[in-house]
Formats: C-alpha cells, sequence, structure tokens
C-alpha cells in the first residue's frame, strides 16, 4: 500500500514538472523542472526494482541537460551576463526543486523500512542482464532506430552551432559546375626549343 502510494505521489510530481517544463517563460526554470523529471523518474524505477535504468538516467540525462541548456545558450545567444543579475531570483526554485528530490529519495530507501516487502527473485537475478537481453533481442530494432536518430541530432546541433571563419578555404560545387571548357583549360603557346 505505502508502494502504491509513492506510486501516485512520484508521478504527480512528474506530471507536474513536465508541465512547468513547458511552461516556464524562463530557461533556467525549465532546466531545473527538466532535472526534477528525470529524478522523479529515477525514483519510479527505483520503486520498480530497475536500478540500472535509474542510474543511467540520473548519470546520462542530468549531465545532457548541462549540455542541453549550452546548446540553448550558444543557438539563442542569451545575454549571460543579465541573467547572472537575477540568479538568486532563482534560489527559491532551486532550494524547492532539490528539496522535492531529496524527498524523493528518501521515501524511496525509506519504503523497505515501512512493510513494502519487495517480490522475491531467483538466484543470481540482474536487471542489467535481462534489460540487455531485452534490448538485443526483441527491440534491437527500435534500439538502432533511436541510435540513427541520436546520431542524426548530434550533426544536426553541430551543424546549426558551427561559426564561420573567415579565413577557410571552401570550394562552392554550383561555381565548378558551371565553368565553361574555355576555363578550364589554358592554351599557352610556346617556342620549339632546338636539340643542341
Amino acid at each position: 500500500m505505502f508502494e502504491i502510494a509513492l506510486f501516485y505521489a512520484f508521478a504527480a510530481v512528474l506530471v507536474v514538472s513536465a508541465i512547468a517544463i513547458i511552461t516556464a517563460r524562463n530557461p533556467v526554470h525549465a532546466v531545473l523542472c527538466m532535472v526534477q523529471c528525470f529524478f522523479t523518474t529515477a525514483a519510479l524505477w527505483l520503486l520498480l526494482r530497475a536500478e540500472f535504468l535509474a542510474i543511467v538516467l540520473v548519470l546520462v540525462y542530468v549531465g545532457a541537460v548541462m549540455v542541453l541548456f549550452l546548446f540553448v545558450v550558444m543557438t539563442l545567444d542569451v545575454n549571460i551576463e543579465r541573467l547572472r543579475e537575477d540568479i538568486w531570483k532563482n534560489l527559491p526554485l532551486a532550494l524547492a526543486v532539490g528539496g522535492v528530490m531529496v524527498l524523493e529519495m528518501v521515501a524511496v530507501l525509506a519504503n523497505r523500512y515501512f512493510g513494502a516487502s519487495p517480490a522475491a527473485l531467483p538466484p543470481g537475478y540482474s536487471n542489467t542482464k535481462a534489460l540487455g537481453r531485452l534490448l538485443y533481442t526483441q527491440y534491437v530494432y527500435a534500439f538502432e532506430i533511436a541510435g540513427v536518430i541520436l546520431l542524426a541530432a548530434i550533426v544536426a546541433a553541430i551543424a546549426l552551432t558551427l561559426r564561420r571563419r573567415k579565413d577557410r578555404r571552401r570550394q562552392d560545387p554550383s561555381e565548378q559546375v558551371r565553368v565553361r571548357r574555355e576555363q578550364r583549360v589554358r592554351l599557352v603557346s610556346m617556342t620549339a626549343e632546338g636539340d643542341e
């Protein structure tokens, strides 16, 4: 019963955080709410006894949020100095999000002490091994498609943030195609040298 109550509490926090990501006008607030979503999802996966997924979510995605924030700053050209002036205004929201994260993790860890007994697993069971077996057998095509989409997203992000350098030399293929025969080859008449 306690585990079900925790599940619904975490689900409510997750839905509210997801709505806050979309509705936040300040990118800093949106990133903080996204971090809250990731932590809440990790807590839900811990309740489902998928520890590997929870750890990977926190390590990879919470780290990727910072990269996403940097990407937004680079592409939108956000004035960092103006944001730093108002940094203390974000402190209450940051403390609230951090407090909710701490409460979630305490609730997940306290789940064992309030009578919720985990389901018995066979000896030698590894959820990482079970996840790998499912990922590379039953869902292998979805996994490969996700990898291709992520690769395309990385290439697009690099292309969007690439700054053009003035000292770089490059070829223009359209100019090369429009060249006529007379412009490609230049005939030079030279006087023949006699054998001495």
